[in-house]
């Protein structure tokens, strides 16, 4: 970009599409190539001109509305790399069951949604036995007296294991599935034919309005894009093109698809990645499982493995999901159709087995075939070191989720009770990933975790092993630039003359900005600081979200 071009945005402006042209000044410019920008100058659905407050008052006259951000910090819309929309909606809706602090008082809670949807059907996520005074989940005949009988699906905080009621069970077969338990635990295929029956019992005007609630619920939290996770397993061909949909309209976040389904050959996943818009097929296709319900494949046993009812013990060591062949074959065939492909991968052993599987297609096509494809894994929380640098040297990505590690980090928590003190220390290894050149992208597994990207930086900047944490520079750039990278898309995430104007404005004092002197710096971002707070979204110069209102 030219200086004259840079202190001039009238050029831009006459290119840029059809619209008005909004001066944001008075603010805090973060990341743009001035480190005293306080002002911006939007046209259309571009950024215009980036500068300083003395160069913006030349600017007001000539502009169609003026807004003063009263020292406010404008950064670019972040990225939520691992969601899943239309569950995030329905979450929404949900019983609320995160935080309960007893089975008792889950119970309690899914009997008075029982009482309120009046025999409908009763979805009770994210509940978490950890802590409680039990030491279980419900069973089904608990969840069938607090409903009369109803349909009820209730799935771990984790995802990847589920409480049904006997009415679910018996519609969609689940006990002559793989992975039941007679307690009413599903986990594997169980909890996969559970799930499907649940889902489809849901209307596409109610999935449809799940979508925009969950898409909403980004844009307030200073979400630009999103990363759809869609697969057979998880959601539908429906559902996967509602969600592209949402994100196509203009109103709110945009949307960039993985479908989560296993091809063998180049023309397999040529076809389906086009039949389905996806950038890739990745994303939730499971190597393994969670550590939360006991799948995730490690190498050591659980410490904690417990029985089933007829006191054999689960399997000590997780589910292995895919062999290292299955890996190979797809990975082969996204390279060669040129899309990502990619897995879900938690446990160690998990992650020896990806390794496997993308070395075993460096032998079929090659590495430079395999490192353009730009392939991906989401979770990856138990990787070691030689783990690492080998796939840097594959150009894979690492899709995290920091909030994991905050919730179930520490000597009480959840990694430390399955795996002990000495694997637990190792878990979300950020700082190591970063140091070898990994590149990162944050999300939030939503609605595993909710939509709260200053929390997941935040969690980065505060790992619970010092050796592991973050610079908030480096965190931020992770959820911002980083989770565009990671969809292969280098050129975005950032402010800058020429570039979309999608940003977000944050409600934060010049005495927190951590850069002082009137610099745009990021904020105080210590353990019980208080977090930013959202003013407004613009996306591609459309303001899909507002509090800011006629403050101009």
């Amino acid at each position: 970009m030219s200086t004259e071009s840079a202190q001039n945005p009238a050029p831009l402006i006459e290119s840029a599409r059809s619209g008005t042209t909004t001066l944001y000044r008075r603010g805090h410019v973060y990341g743009a190539a001035d480190p005293e920008a306080t002002a911006l100058v939007v046209a259309g659905n571009q950024i215009a001109w980036i500068g300083s407050e003395q160069s913006a008052a030349g600017h007001a006259d000539g502009v169609d509305a003026v807004v003063e951000l009263d020292a406010a910090l404008v950064t670019p819309t972040f990225v939520d790399a691992h969601v899943h929309t239309s569950a995030t909606g329905l979450g929404l809706r949900s019983v609320e069951l995160t935080g309960a602090v007893s089975l008792r008082q889950v119970l309690d809670r899914i009997q008075e949604a029982a009482r309120k949807r009046a025999g409908r059907p009763v979805y009770a996520p994210n509940w978490d036995e950890q802590h409680w005074p039990e030491h279980r989940p419900p069973t089904s005949k608990e969840l069938d007296r607090a409903t009369y009988g109803g349909v009820v699906y209730s799935p771990r905080v984790d995802g990847h294991s589920a409480v049904i009621s006997s009415a679910l069970a018996a519609a969609s077969g689940a006990r002559n599935q793989p992975g039941w338990d007679d307690s009413g635990l599903v986990s594997g295929q169980a909890h996969h034919a559970a799930r499907d029956v649940f889902y489809g019992g849901i209307s596409a005007p109610e999935r449809r309005a799940d979508i925009d609630a969950a898409l909403a619920a980004a844009a307030a939290a200073g979400i630009g894009l999103v990363h759809e996770n869609g697969g057979p397993t998880l959601s539908s061909q429906a559902d996967f093109a509602d969600v592209l949909a949402a994100g196509h309209r203009g109103d709110g976040p945009q949307v960039i698809g993985y479908w989560a389904q296993l091809v063998g050959d180049q023309e397999s996943a040529k076809a389906l990645g086009a039949r389905m818009g996806a950038r890739g097929l990745a994303g939730d296709l499971n190597v393994d499982g969670s550590i939360g319900s006991r799948t995730a494949f490690i190498r050591e046993p659980y410490l904690d493995s417990v029985a089933d009812g007829d006191g054999r013990s689960q399997e000590e060591s997780g589910h292995p999901y895919l062999s290292v062949e299955q890996i190979r074959d797809h990975v082969v065939a996204c390279s060669l159709a040129g899309l990502q492909g990619g897995f879900h991968v938690i446990g160690d052993a998990g992650a020896d087995t990806v390794i496997a599987g993308l070395r075993a297609a460096v032998g079929v096509v090659g590495l430079a075939k395999v490192v353009a494809a730009r392939h991906r894994l989401e979770h990856l929380e138990m990787v070691d070191l030689p783990g690492i640098k080998a796939l840097v040297d594959l150009g894979v990505t690492a899709s995290v989720q920091p909030a994991f590690h905050a919730l179930w980090a520490g000597p009480d928590g959840m990694y430390a009770a399955r795996l002990g003190d000495r694997r637990a220390a190792g878990m979300n290894p950020f700082a190591t990933m970063h140091a070898a050149g990994m590149a990162l992208a944050l999300g939030s597994d939503t609605p595993v975790t909710p939509f709260a990207p200053w929390g997941a930086i935040r969690d980065c900047v505060n790992h619970h092993n010092p050796a592991q944490r973050l610079s908030a520079e480096s965190a931020f750039q992770a959820h911002t630039a980083g989770g565009w990278r990671a969809a292969g898309i280098d050129d975005r995430g950032y402010l800058d003359v020429g570039q979309p104007a999608s940003f977000a404005i944050w409600s934060l004092g010049v005495d927190q900005l951590a850069g002082g002197r009137g610099r745009a710096g990021l904020p105080d971002l210590s353990p019980g600081a208080t977090l930013p707070t959202n003013l407004r979204t613009v996306i591609d110069g459309r303001t899909v979200f507002d509090r800011l209102g006629g403050l101009s």
